[in-house]
């Protein structure tokens, strides 16, 4: 199959960890850009990228690419391309659009003029026009535009991919799946040990966690991709690649989440029973001061109230709380914490061996590594370092 450019878009902090997925899915000429990164393939590897990649929001496959000064200029190279070669009158489309640009400041109107362009290369020819649909296109059109260089693309995701499909009902403020996709895989965390969240909210970790153990495709709850409405679409290949379960694997450990709110534990326990993983993850209601480590060495992941769109009035006696856990019930063990708040780590009380910049929603966000050990912090480092 003859291989070809594709872009996978992702979200601030991830794009390290997506272009590893995509190493290893076996993608060519993996290139890390700004919230994306770029690789080749084959239409195999399209449709693996779509149903097994984590930390995607979706996949683009660049069609052409050309300079321009003026939305004007955009318009007329739009309409000189070719576009019977993937659409036909009959064919619902849709444009979304992304730029960086001093020239052109206003997304909406590029999208207009694009859409103009395609639907007046069909008039010209045949005295007709593709309708545009927002709800359900047939074809989704991406435009690009980086200063005065231009990228049309084919979107062969549709919705955004961290749109997982189990997600039954959420509690306020749920974590996006591909990112808490992204802060487990960021742990090395893949199934080796018992996993905990103790302020679990909907499930999101618990659930990511149970697909990264078992390494099941997120992509497997999914209804539809948008390649599956292209010309080419090839059902034959996509069956094979959706039923290929040989890379799936035992997980022998445990997932426990908590959460101090009990609808909170009542919607985790929804979600969980939704993605089909009850087997696997344990959830209780019970608040962080009463967390216990279920083994020897467990990694734990968590998101708690930033005091933004959740603020708890004790929400610094939360923070304190773990950390005062963490220190004298897991030892030996590994936490990682979100939070947009710097002071809120400080509150923990434990120094952070890693410290990640995340974009959580529109909220600038550390993710910081908590390796936690008995007795003192210089001890622990030098029997590290002599190992």
């Amino acid at each position: 199959m003859k291989e070809f450019k594709m872009i996978a878009k992702t979200f601030k902090g991830l794009e390290e960890v997506l272009a590893q997925e995509l190493v290893e899915l076996g993608a060519n000429n993996v290139q890390i850009q700004r919230r994306a990164v770029s690789f080749t393939g084959n239409q195999e590897t399209m449709y693996r990228a779509n149903f097994h990649l984590r930390t995607a929001s979706r996949i683009l496959k660049p069609i052409f690419s050309f300079k321009a000064v003026d939305a004007d200029e955009i318009y007329e190279k739009v309409k000189q391309y070719d576009w019977e070669k993937h659409m036909s009158l009959a064919t619902t489309f849709s444009i979304d659009s992304t730029v960086f640009s001093d020239e052109f400041r206003h997304s909406k109107f590029v999208a207009y003029r694009v859409k103009d362009a395609i639907a007046d290369f069909f008039r010209e020819k045949y005295n007709k026009r593709p309708s545009v649909s927002v709800d359900n296109p047939k074809l989704m059109i991406n435009v690009h535009i980086a200063q005065n260089f231009c990228t049309i693309s084919l979107d062969s995701s549709g919705d955004s991919l961290h749109k997982r499909g189990y997600r039954e009902k959420q509690t306020e403020a749920p974590i996006n799946e591909a990112l808490a996709a992204g802060m487990i895989l960021m742990t090395g965390w893949r199934g080796e040990t018992d996993f905990i969240d103790p302020m679990c909210g909907s499930g999101t970790f618990l659930i990511e966690a149970g697909l990264i153990a078992l390494n099941i495709p997120p992509g497997i709850y999914r209804n539809d991709f948008a390649f599956e409405k292209w010309n080419d679409f090839d059902e034959e290949l996509f069956e094979y690649v959706s039923n290929d379960d040989s890379d799936e694997r035992e997980f022998k450990h445990k997932i426990y989440g908590s959460d101090i709110s009990l609808r909170a534990v009542r919607t985790a326990e929804k979600n969980v029973r939704s993605a089909g993983l009850s087997r696997y993850i344990s959830i209780s209601h019970r608040p962080v001061s009463e967390l216990e480590a279920p083994s020897e060495k467990c990694m734990l992941v968590t998101n708690p109230p930033y005091g933004e769109r959740i603020n708890p009035a004790n929400i610094n006696e939360v923070y304190s709380s773990l950390g005062s856990v963490l220190k004298h019930k897991f030892a030996g063990s590994t936490a990682w914490v979100i939070s947009s708040n710097e002071e809120f780590h400080h509150k923990i009380g434990l120094k952070p061996g890693k410290k990640v910049e995340l974009l959580n929603g529109a909220l600038d966000c550390l993710y910081c590594r908590y390796d936690i050990f008995e007795g003192k912090r210089n001890e622990y480092l030098k029997k590290k370092l002599n190992r």
